[in-house]
């Protein structure tokens, strides 16, 4: 879907940013989600520095997608 985007639609979907939020929004704009992305990654970091039982690869703590069910044998018929 993205493949067939060109250097004249990126400059079309600036030029529609720019008249949408105006040119003095842009940098308090982009300052505001620069600070949001520091804070998610201090607070991540910090989340795992605080458990410091969880593994770093947690692909092994994955449940079965199936449990075992018992299995009864047939009532004899004799």
């Amino acid at each position: 879907m993205l493949q067939n985007l060109t250097g004249w639609h990126a400059l079309i979907v600036l030029a529609v940013i720019v008249l949408i939020f105006g040119a003095a929004k842009l940098p308090a704009l982009a300052r505001s989600l620069g600070q949001s992305v520091r804070i998610l990654k201090t607070e991540v970091s910090d989340s795992r520095a605080d458990d410091p039982a969880a593994p770093a690869d947690r692909s092994d703590e994955r449940a079965p997608l199936t449990t075992a069910v018992p299995v009864t044998s047939p009532p004899s018929t004799t």
